[in-house]
C-alpha cells in the first residue's frame, strides 16, 4: 500500500535520485518495519537460504543499506559489484526507465566505495538471511591483468561472505565480457580455484563461489562453459545480468541509449540461458535465476526450467517490495 503511494511521487524523480532516496527511506524507517521472511528452506552450495527469493548485485553496491533491505522477506542478499579501489563509474544520466516495457537500462559502470568500505560497511552485525558479494575489476585494470582485481577482492572479502560470485558479464566495464571467452576464463577461474585453496587452508573454512554470465553469449559456446564450472570446482551459476540486444525494444526512443537492459524485456532471453544451461549442468551445478522476474508464477517457471533460487531487481522497482514475500510464500 505504502509503494502504491510513493510510486508515482518515485517515478517523477530522475531514476538514480529516485533509488537513492527510497534506499534511504527504508534505511531510515527500517526499525519500524517488521519483519516478515517467509521460511522455506532451500540447502544448495552447502548454505541453507530461509527461501529461495535473493536481491541481485546492483541495488546495494556498497552495502549501505543491509539492514533495511533485511526487513523486507528476501531470503538472500547478494551486494557489490565491488572493486578494489572506489570508483564513480559511468557519467550521469545512466538509468533510464522504459515503463511501457517495466525495464530499465543502466551503464552505472561499477559505481561503488570500494571492498574496504563495503567491508567496514558490513561490519560484525548478525545476519538472518545469506549475504552473497559479488565482485568485479576497476576500470583502470587492463583485461589481462584482471585476475590481480578479482584475486584481492576475493581474499578481502572471503571472511564476510557466504557466497562470492565473479561478474564476468557486466556490458558497462569496457572489454569485461572477453573473460567470458574459453581461455580467459579458463585462466581466470584457475587462478580463483588456487587462492581459494590457499584461503581455505589458512582459515578452515570454504565459500562458495559463483560465476555471473551474460544473456547475450553464443549458446556454442555453453558446453564449454558448462565444463570448465565442473573442472574448477565453480559451486554456482548465475544466470543471467543484462543484455545489449535491443530487439524488444521496437519503437522505443530510449532503445539508443547504451547500457545494460534488464526487466521483462530481457525476460525471454534470461529464461533461454538458464534453460540451455541446465540441459548442460543438470543437478551437477545449481543456477540462480535471474532477469524479469516479476511474479511468483514467472518465479515458478524458473524453477520447472532448472534453477535453484530465484533473484530480484528491476521487478522490484516495478512492483514493489511486497513482491519478495509473495513470490517466497508461491515457490
Amino acid at each position: 500500500m505504502f509503494y502504491s503511494l510513493t510510486k508515482p511521487l518515485l517515478f517523477a524523480l530522475d531514476p538514480e535520485q529516485a533509488h537513492d532516496i527510497s534506499l534511504d527511506m527504508l534505511q531510515l524507517m527500517y526499525p519500524l518495519l517488521p519483519r516478515r521472511r517467509i521460511i522455506k528452506p532451500v540447502q544448495i552450495m552447502g548454505l541453507e537460504f530461509p527461501n529461495a527469493v535473493g536481491l541481485a548485485a546492483g541495488l546495494d553496491k556498497n552495502a549501505d543499506y543491509l539492514d533495511g533491505l533485511g526487513r523486507l522477506g528476501f531470503g538472500f542478499i547478494e551486494v557489490g559489484s565491488v572493486t578494489p579501489k572506489g570508483q564513480p563509474g559511468n557519467p550521469m544520466p545512466r538509468i533510464f526507465r522504459l515503463s511501457r516495457e517495466q525495464s530499465l537500462i543502466n551503464r552505472m559502470g561499477f559505481n561503488n566505495d570500494g571492498v574496504d568500505r563495503l567491508l567496514q560497511n558490513i561490519g560484525e552485525t548478525r545476519r538472518d538471511f545469506v549475504l552473497g558479494i559479488n565482485i568485479g575489476k576497476n576500470l583502470s585494470t587492463p583485461v589481462d591483468q584482471a585476475l590481480s582485481d578479482y584475486s584481492e577482492v576475493y581474499a578481502k572479502v572471503y571472511q564476510k561472505a557466504d557466497y562470492i560470485a565473479i561478474n564476468i558479464s557486466s556490458p558497462n566495464t569496457p572489454g569485461l565480457r572477453d573473460l567470458q571467452n574459453e581461455a580467459a576464463l579458463e585462466a581466470l577461474l584457475a587462478g580463483i580455484n588456487q587462492l581459494r585453496l590457499r584461503l581455505e587452508d589458512e582459515h578452515q573454512f570454504q565459500r562458495p563461489l559463483a560465476l555471473k554470465l551474460s544473456p547475450d553469449l553464443d549458446h556454442q559456446a555453453i558446453p564449454g562453459i558448462a565444463e570448465l564450472l565442473r573442472k574448477h570446482n565453480v559451486d554456482c551459476l548465475i544466470a543471467t545480468n543484462t543484455t545489449i540486444a535491443r530487439d524488444t525494444l521496437q519503437g522505443q526512443p530510449l532503445a539508443a541509449e547504451n547500457g545494460g537492459l534488464s526487466g521483462l524485456a530481457l525476460r525471454d532471453r534470461s529464461r533461454q540461458l538458464l534453460s540451455a544451461f541446465y540441459a548442460e549442468l543438470g543437478s551437477d551445478i545449481p543456477i540462480i535465476s535471474v532477469g524479469g522476474i516479476d511474479s511468483p508464477e514467472e518465479a515458478q517457471l524458473r524453477l520447472e526450467l532448472g534453477a535453484k533460487l530465484v533473484q530480484l531487481y528491476t521487478g522490484l522497482i516495478y512492483r514493489g517490495p511486497g513482491l519478495v514475500n509473495s513470490i517466497a510464500s508461491a515457490l
